[in-house]
């Protein structure tokens, strides 16, 4: 502890040695409140507090309450000369830098940023600083504990005291230590007898605030001036409340007085010329010389003022990030830091919360052109980001002109609305009149042209104080009917696009609203100046996260990039991983599609990933990383991670429980890619569900291999219908394991050799009943049936099954196929009879779209006909319409195997990607 009496002869300083001390309290007992000192006592203290106060001129406060003495001991005549001989020199010789308090948190740190300033090769260098790290708040706090006459700010003092005396003696030594600390210890002296004033009074003004809180950024300057002295560079601090002056105005702001400032600076400068100036950042002086801040990011603003002030070459801001993101990284993982902002661009992102730079930081610098450049201190070698007039050799492509994004959350959406609004002057004047008189901030603004409603976004906090003075205000319009309504929507956000080159750049909003839109987000405002520096948009704060991301992505990473869940890793899930894996990079560089697994899931177990699964992995993920298998959490893993807004399940199943979840994914805003047929051949009222929800929404359902596994079936269907073709029928051989066995059944060979070989080759089910019952071919029957807008039901369709009558009850595969070759003498007299005939026998489904009905049926056809023509386990498929009606269109090539059918379902995702933005 220290004694309060002090040598000067300041008022303070004499309240202090000579108000009545009370006596000693044992360690242990409890402070009293102010209630317990005696009344007597008390009335003494407080008259001789306000007499204190009253005795304190404001001329005194920048002069020997704080800095160094010797600032004060020249002559009116030395002062003159001083002022005569040296001159302000200014221009791009004059480096400015700013370091916050995170940059001067330590010794060390203070350290490194002397290191910075000697490496600068400036001719001239300047440089603000802030309090260490958390010192401004520590010292609002004495303010405030003394206010409330606690009397544990002396501890709270001390706590100040011993942070700067412990980085003063890990930073300096010998006769520069002992100057700093003897300085240190009067200016805490000063501050106890000032605080125990205010405790005494209970009160202080912000002038008085804000002078104790000014301490922080002198002691920084100090320590760090004299840091660069102890290299022998010759170095002088300023106390800026000696040269910037500024003017209080309303809403917690400050404008500066540039001329009076610089003729401060000059007479500064004369005083004490030094090529390295170290500055206080944050604090100023009104006109009268009462202390005061600069408010909110008021270091930064310091170094913008006197950047302007000697007209600098540069304004570098030292932090602890890289530069400024094109969004916020905690919401943005994939952001990117931006190499230059306009003036402009960064107002606007200041504006709406980005962390770049308050927005009146940048107006000094504008006059001059003068760049700002943020850079981290602790990674020196990344280049930062310039902020200046106009960045040089940019692209003109949609991409480059957006340039960041930005939101603010916690808004509420106030509309009003009415027909008695619309050409009647003054009601926008009312409604803004009432919201002001309640001391709102409205954060934007939108009206139609038709003046039928105004709505505007103020923070949630104070929208209940401006809807209720809207409906005191405009109660009679209310009661007339002229305005219908004063609404308030909760739960909003606002998401900003940032870019000066939006105003040239035709597309812009399309591609923006175009990316919400394919991210199912919903906008409820829109808002756009003339100048086009920015597209604003309010939508639910629950879609904010997922509408910047979606947003961002569009912009700055691929134009699509997918979140994918991939529903069975049997064969064709397997399979379509492996393509996945060796193409992905491909895609990202020709295409610009990210792709990213997110997670895989078989009947047992699953692997999740918030960020993407390492396909040349996975298998060994799923064996060794893998949890229980749970669809439900599955979906929601996908659904609920927001990092990339485009997200589709890929059910390689035949799974009919699997399939009735589409309708719920769809839904949910996931898009749905499947070789699955159950859904689409199911009962057809979930059926016509289903597609009418997809109809309906942003949300895609491909499933172009249900039917003819990499042929474009569904595609070519798709295109004959939606160009006005009439479809007639459609004829074909649909399933590549009974093309194989009736194009190999020929010749001396049996039917049942014919199974078994298929089955060995792997173009069977394990049991090959389920091929040769005719159900899977009827599936695809139905499904092209209903896309041709026949209303059948699966059992609506006829289906000669291949399985005798006698071999349906066999209990195992292996049963079935050694009583298979009983029947081969019945399956011999059929191909005998169809050869005899010069015919081949194929097994067909047939929608019959005239007569609106579909069969699935073993028939007879010439050899001379496409049918007869196949080889191996092709499909072929004839399309017969009113334009292909004497030559049907037909669609041939290979329709079984986990290669064509996983090329398929890759090809839908390729088309989602493409739906999504994606170059085709």
């Amino acid at each position: 502890m220290w004694s309060l009496a002090v040598a000067s002869p300041h008022p303070a300083a004499a309240f202090a040695a000579a108000r009545p001390r009370r006596r000693p309290r044992p360690a242990a007992a409890a402070a009293p409140s102010h209630r317990d000192v005696n009344p007597q006592r008390w009335r003494c203290e407080k008259t001789q507090a306000w007499s204190f106060w009253s005795s304190l001129r404001a001329s005194d406060l920048p002069g020997g309450l704080y800095g160094d003495a010797s600032k004060n001991m020249l002559t009116p005549a030395a002062v003159e000369q001083a002022e005569a001989s040296a001159h302000l020199p200014k221009g791009d010789m004059w480096s400015v830098h700013k370091f916050g308090g995170t940059c001067m948190g330590t010794s060390q740190r203070i350290q490194n940023v002397a290191d910075i300033i000697l490496r600068d090769p400036s001719e001239r260098k300047l440089v603000v600083v802030s309090a260490m790290s958390k010192v401004t708040d520590m010292m609002y706090n004495l303010v405030n504990k003394a206010q409330s006459r606690d009397d544990s700010y002396i501890t709270a003092l001390d706590e100040v005291f011993e942070k700067h005396m412990a980085a003063a003696k890990d930073l300096l030594g010998g006769e520069d230590l002992a100057r700093f600390l003897s300085q240190l210890h009067a200016d805490v002296s000063n501050l106890k007898a000032m605080l125990r004033a205010i405790c005494i009074a209970g009160h202080a003004t912000e002038s008085f605030s804000d002078f104790v809180v000014g301490h922080g950024e002198i002691w920084s300057a100090q320590l760090l001036s004299f840091a660069i002295k102890k290299s022998g560079t010759p170095c002088s601090w300023m106390d800026t409340r000696e040269v910037l002056v500024v003017n209080p105005t309303g809403s917690n702001q400050v404008d500066p007085d540039y001329l009076e400032s610089e003729k401060r600076l000059e007479k500064w400068f004369a005083r004490r010329p030094a090529e390295t100036i170290i500055a206080t950042g944050f604090i100023a002086s009104t006109p009268e010389n009462i202390p005061t801040t600069l408010k909110r990011d008021g270091s930064d603003f310091s170094a913008a003022i006197i950047g302007s002030l000697v007209k600098a070459g540069q304004v570098t801001i030292w932090t602890d990030v890289d530069g400024v993101f094109s969004a916020d990284p905690r919401k943005v993982s994939e952001a990117v830091i931006l190499s230059t902002l306009s003036y402009q661009e960064a107002w606007e992102m200041s504006y709406f919360g980005a962390n770049v730079l308050h927005p009146r930081t940048i107006i000094p610098v504008m006059k001059y052109n003068i760049p700002i450049v943020i850079r981290n201190m602790f990674n020196i070698s990344a280049p930062g980001t310039m902020i200046c007039q106009q960045p040089a050799n940019e692209s003109g492509d949609l991409e480059a002109c957006v340039k960041a994004f930005a939101t603010i959350d916690k808004l509420s959406l106030v509309n009003v609305e009415g027909t008695g609004m619309a050409g009647v002057p003054g009601t926008a004047s009312a409604i803004f009149g009432a919201v002001k008189d309640v001391g709102a901030n409205v954060i934007m603004i939108s009206q139609a042209s038709s003046e039928h409603s105004v709505c505007f976004a103020v923070p949630e906090k104070e929208v209940a104080a401006v809807s209720a003075a809207l409906h005191v205000r405009f109660r009679e319009a209310l009661s007339a009917g002229r305005l219908s309504k004063v609404e308030v929507i909760h739960n909003c956000s606002i998401l900003a696009a940032v870019g000066l080159k939006m105003a040239s750049t035709p597309g812009v909003s399309a591609t923006l609203f175009d990316a919400l839109a394919k991210a199912n987000i919903n906008v409820r405002a829109i808002a756009q100046g003339c100048s086009e520096y920015n597209i604003t948009v309010v939508l639910k704060q629950e879609d904010c996260v997922r509408a910047l991301r979606a947003a961002h992505s569009r912009f700055f990473l691929s134009k699509t990039t997918l979140a994918v869940g991939i529903i069975g890793p049997g064969l064709i899930g397997r399979t379509l991983l492996n393509q996945l894996k060796d193409q992905a990079a491909v895609l990202k560089e020709n295409m610009n599609i990210d792709l990213r697994v997110m997670g895989i899931t078989g009947s047992r177990t699953m692997v999740l990933s918030d960020t993407g699964i390492d396909l040349a992995k996975w298998k060994e993920q799923l064996k060794t990383e893998a949890e229980p298998a749970n669809l439900d959490k599955f979906v929601d893993h996908l659904s609920e991670n927001q990092l990339f807004p485009n997200r589709v399940l890929v059910d390689c199943t035949a799974d009919t429980s699997v399939a009735s979840h589409y309708y719920d994914w769809l839904k949910k805003g996931i898009h749905v890619i499947t070789p699955n047929k159950k859904a689409n051949s199911g009962p057809l009222d979930k059926y016509l569900k289903l597609r009418t929800l997809q109809r309906a929404s942003y949300t895609h359902y491909f499933y172009e291999a249900t039917v003819g596994a990499g042929l474009p079936i569904i595609s070519t269907l798709r295109g004959l219908l939606e160009t006005g073709d009439k479809i007639l029928r459609i004829e074909g051989i649909f399933s590549g394991t009974l093309s194989y066995i009736f194009n190999n059944f020929e010749g001396t060979r049996t039917f049942s050799d014919v199974v078994s070989e298929a089955k060995e080759a792997g173009y069977t089910e394990p049991d090959p009943r389920d091929d040769l019952s005719g159900t899977d071919v009827a599936r695809k029957v139905i499904i092209l049936a209903r896309e041709s807008g026949l209303k059948l039901e699966l059992s609506d369709i006829p289906v000669r099954s291949l399985v005798p009558e006698a071999l349906r009850s066999c209990s195992t595969a292996d049963e079935y196929m050694q009583k298979l070759p009983s029947f081969d003498q019945d399956w011999g007299r059929e191909r005998k009879d169809a050869e005899a005939a010069g015919e081949v026998l194929r097994y067909v489904g047939v929608v019959d779209v005239v007569n609106k009905e579909g069969q699935v049926e073993l028939r007879r056809y010439k050899k001379e006909h496409p049918f007869a023509q196949l080889s191996g386990s092709d499909n072929i498929i004839a399309f017969t319409t009113s334009r292909y009606k004497e030559q049907p269109l037909i669609v041939r090539g290979p329709g079984a195997g986990a290669e064509v059918t996983a090329g398929g379902v890759f090809s839908d995702i390729l088309r989602l990607a493409s739906y999504l933005g994606a170059p085709s």
